[in-house]
């Protein structure tokens, strides 16, 4: 059974710093890439930054330069750290992982979401 547990969303002053964590499991047949998305209130879910197993990163132009995605490939968890943050950060962030459950379908799956709030 897959399940991905986050972890590490709060509230932080603009400026500040969170670090949230990702744990993957029931990924049988492997992981592709993993990563975090974010949805803020009245807008669509967007990309935030992801990492395949190559290590190879893309990032949101929004958070290029302040954010950085990392993984622990033994550990199938996946990390982003978050600095310079700022109130238009505030969102719900949901693990992202493209894997295998099953020998020939690869899918996307999502997390339950973490909240992070940025105060002015």
């Amino acid at each position: 059974q897959v399940q991905l547990v986050e972890s590490g969303g709060g509230l932080v002053q603009a400026g500040g710093s969170l670090r949230l964590s990702c744990a993957a499991s029931g990924f049988t047949f492997g992981i592709n890439a993993m990563g975090w998305y974010r949805q803020a209130p009245g807008k669509q879910r967007e990309l935030v930054a992801t990492i395949k197993n190559d290590g190879s990163t893309n990032y949101s132009e929004f958070v290029k330069g302040r954010f950085t995605v990392s993984r622990d490939n033994a550990k199938n968890t996946v990390y982003l750290q978050m600095n310079s943050l700022k109130p238009e950060d505030t969102a719900i962030y949901y693990c992202y992982t493209a894997g295998r459950a099953s020998l020939f379908t690869l899918r996307d799956y999502w997390g339950q979401g973490t909240q992070v709030t940025v105060s002015s």
